[in-house]
């Protein structure tokens, strides 16, 4: 992987991606700006789009809004508040005798699987996480007709060992120091990891690219500041019917895009201003949390194998 010598990345294992099982599959770009909204609550606007195993939703909160998870969903969700003018109550257990707690802006809180009732209230930018078997649909997301079938070469989401002291809500100050380079703040849960980089002003720096593979899980690169163009190229097969072009696909704020594997791929950043964008895996990366430090609520969260030491 051609990361440069400062960049923290240049220390995880190299590793040779796997061809694609049959036809390679095209990245998946979502901008929410050029799309109607797909659920509306008063001046409130809300899209998704979807990967093989999240469903990711955006709002534009103006107006308070909210929504239920039922008592059958079995995984973790999470609501991602990246501004300060934004506020969460989150009631485990239903809203009849549940347990309420109120929970600022500038946060990522996992909530535990079972039911809630969670209200936004304030404004600012709002980002939701379910895992796509779960069965919450709030809304449709943009890109379902893409996820009408499997997409090959993507690994099963088998979940993480349970969180230390068993589920409950947990909340993690975004406003916190990560790494330096790249400018990372990763957390996890037991079914996906959040990558909630610093963001940058300006461009970036072009003779300092990253592109590098995955082998077998999508990336989901969501932006919410600026501007970013995500350079793709696919691997070739031996059946050149099945080759596809590389891909140069500028994206402005808000928008999703789905990085599949083992598609060469590097995002950077255009806008004169903040640029802002925030990578999600499903499930968690192991190279990230194999490296020391890198995950921020590590002790909260252990890795196959590592259960029975926690």
């Amino acid at each position: 992987m051609p990361y440069d010598p400062t960049d923290a990345r240049s220390a995880l294992p190299t590793a040779t991606a796997r061809k694609p099982a049959g036809a390679p599959t095209p990245a998946s770009h979502v901008k929410w700006y050029e799309l109607p909204p797909a659920t509306t609550d008063g001046d409130t606007r809300t899209w998704y789009g979807r990967s093989q195993h999240l469903i990711i939703g955006y709002t534009d909160l103006v107006t308070p809004t909210g929504f239920t998870v039922p008592a059958t969903h079995a995984d973790e969700c999470a609501v991602l508040m990246p501004d300060p003018g934004t506020s969460a109550t989150i009631t485990i257990g239903g809203t009849i005798g549940g347990e309420a707690t109120e929970i600022g802006g500038q946060t990522l809180t996992f909530i535990p699987p079972g039911a809630a009732d969670v209200r936004l209230a304030g404004t600012g930018r709002v980002v939701t996480l379910f895992t796509a078997r779960s069965g919450v649909t709030p809304g449709r997301a943009a890109n379902e007709d893409a996820y009408t079938e499997p997409r090959p070469g993507v690994a099963p989401l088998v979940n993480w060992p349970d969180p230390v002291g068993g589920f409950r809500l947990r909340t993690y100050d975004l406003d916190v120091p990560g790494l330096a380079d790249p400018p990372f703040r990763i957390f996890r849960c037991t079914s996906f990891m959040v990558n909630f980089t610093h963001p940058r002003t300006g461009p970036r720096d072009t003779k300092r690219m990253s592109p590098h593979t995955h082998d077998d899980f999508e990336q989901c690169s969501l932006v919410i500041d600026g501007a970013y163009t995500h350079h793709l190229r696919y691997a070739w097969t031996t059946d050149l019917s099945q080759w596809l072009d590389d891909e140069h696909e500028k994206c402005g704020s808000p928008s999703l895009t789905i990085i599949p594997p083992p598609a060469e791929h590097t995002s950077q950043a255009t806008s004169e201003g903040v640029n802002h964008l925030i990578d999600i895996f499903s499930p968690p990366r192991t190279d990230f949390s194999r490296m020391d430090g890198w995950v921020l609520n590590a002790a909260d969260y252990p890795m196959p194998g590592d259960e029975a030491t926690a």
